[in-house]
């Protein structure tokens, strides 16, 4: 009895997760604690950066929710950070949080629009190269101005409508219908090479998406949150920061572009593949039957939603409040003008933006021992010690490197921290610290494309629903990241070191 309730405990942890992944957990718990008691907190904090680090990498065996949030239950226990530094955390992200909660849902009630608008594009535009400077180029226009996850949660959602309909059909089922499209068990064997090449078409445009909304995201002062909160403290309004940041953003933002198109002409790094023959039939004979069959409550229900999404940029290009606030006036505004009034078809909504919601607070958890070790510290110091001229230079790459690995929010607060108390205390001119203030804001914008936990829109993109129906792993994401994190890194160093 006790040997089966063991197995029973052993086949319950993590679930079907694999055997080695189960065991790789409970090591690190055992190590960590080891660690603790003889090593200190400081060198447990590094180690569980990297474990953390981990379970973000392996999200396809298991979601990171579960055992990164058990090695920060343990970092809580051991003391590493503390409850209220945690809801400290939160509650400066809060509105990160509140974002996720609606803004995501708000955009799943816009699906069909946006299927209906994507679909015009995917279809119209028969260049690849073409179709991913566009995707590209539009994420830019937008994240300058809107929040890089409402973009990303946008283009996420025309992905999941694509593969949606493709894989209902080759799988014999009403495109129309809800019904499971994550299960290849139905799928006819002569799909499965076009379901492949589909799969890596999808990843490639999101993967260009992402991107462009770091290159589009590093150039206004409203583009990221720590270009807001940068501004903030060196007094710069919209247009200022636009001009100050311009000799770094907009060489980075073309050679960018650039990047996207040769990728998908040269085929490197998983880009290039063309959408599949049979692929845009299917798409396309839904596209025409839905216009034929569209009733007269389906445009109407059309029109609402463009409706709400022209208030949707409207809102958030004037700021008019936190954008998870315009993220659920969106949800009222569609539901009450379409019909939608039972919990279930609401609900259904919240579906993928809770667990990531969820994960965030366990990547917060992170900061907050970074913090409360102050891991971060030596590497500051060591960086403002340097001589003047070498300091924009080398403070771009250690925000890039910290940036990579933790929020970039937090990486852009304590460094544009230390270097105003060095401004004030006297010791730097006022030109000096506007340089540095620059290399601090691209360097969190940029180089922390390298990595999925670099940057909230890669990290949402890598935990979303879409994901594991693509095969997009971290991994991966690194790999086709790594030709847009040379550029950008290079030419951002560059820049900031000799043309400001």
């Amino acid at each position: 009895m006790s040997g089966s309730m063991t197995q029973a405990f052993a086949h319950n942890f993590l679930g079907n997760s694999p055997r080695w992944y189960k065991i790789c957990i409970v090591g690190f718990l055992i190590i960590n604690a080891l660690v603790f008691w003889s090593a200190g907190p400081v060198v447990a904090g590094w180690l569980l950066v990297l474990e953390f680090i981990f379970t973000l990498a392996m999200a396809l065996k298991c979601y990171p929710l579960m055992p990164g949030g058990l090695l920060l239950v343990e970092a809580l226990l051991l003391k590493m950070t503390t409850p209220q530094a945690l809801y400290d955390e939160l509650v400066h992200n809060f509105p990160v949080i509140l974002l996720l909660m609606f803004m995501v849902a708000g955009i799943y009630f816009m699906k069909d629009l946006l299927l209906f608008l994507f679909s015009r594009l995917l279809l119209g535009v028969h260049s690849k190269a073409m179709l991913a400077l566009m995707f590209c180029f539009l994420s830019a226009f937008l994240s300058a101005f809107l929040d890089a996850l409402t973009v990303t949660a946008v283009i996420i959602s025309a992905a999941v409508g694509f593969y949606s309909v493709y894989h209902r059909v080759a799988s014999g089922t009403d495109p129309r219908q809800d019904s499971e499209f994550g299960d290849d068990q139905y799928l006819p064997t002569l799909h499965h090479d076009d379901l492949d090449q589909f799969r890596a078409f999808l990843r490639s445009l999101l993967m260009h998406g992402a991107v462009g909304t770091a290159l589009g995201g590093v150039c206004t002062l409203v583009g990221e949150p720590q270009n807001l909160l940068i501004g903030h403290e060196m007094g710069w309004h919209f247009a200022e920061f636009f001009l100050k940041i311009a000799p770094v953003s907009l060489p980075v933002l073309g050679a960018g572009l650039v990047t996207c198109v040769l990728l998908e002409k040269l085929r490197w790094f998983g880009y290039g593949t063309l959408l599949p023959d049979n692929v845009r039939a299917v798409l396309a004979n839904y596209a025409a039957q839905d216009d034929i069959e569209r009733t007269a409550r389906q445009r109407a229900a059309l029109i609402v939603q463009a409706v709400a999404a022209l208030i949707l940029i409207a809102g958030l290009a004037f700021h008019v409040a936190q954008v998870g606030l315009i993220g659920l006036m969106v949800i009222v505004l569609i539901t009450a003008f379409t019909g939608i009034t039972d919990e279930h078809r609401l609900g259904t909504a919240f579906k993928d933006a809770m667990p990531f919601t969820a994960l965030l607070v366990v990547f917060f958890a992170v900061v907050a021992v970074i913090h409360d070790q102050q891991l971060f510290t030596p590497l500051i110091q060591w960086v403002l010690a340097l001589p003047a001229d070498q300091q924009p230079g080398m403070l771009f790459i250690a925000n890039g490197l910290l940036s990579a690995i933790s929020d970039n929010v937090f990486v852009a607060t304590i460094y544009i921290t230390e270097v105003k108390q060095a401004f004030v205390s006297g010791h730097m001119s006022r030109e000096h610290f506007e340089t540095l203030a620059i290399a601090i804001n691209t360097g969190t914008n940029l180089p922390s494309v390298a990595t999925p936990n670099g940057q909230a829109a890669f990290l949402f993109l890598l935990t979303s629903a879409i994901a594991p129906l693509i095969r997009l792993s971290y991994g991966r994401m690194v790999w086709m990241a790594l030709p847009y994190t040379v550029v950008m890194g290079i030419l951002g160093w560059y820049a900031v070191s000799y043309w400001l």
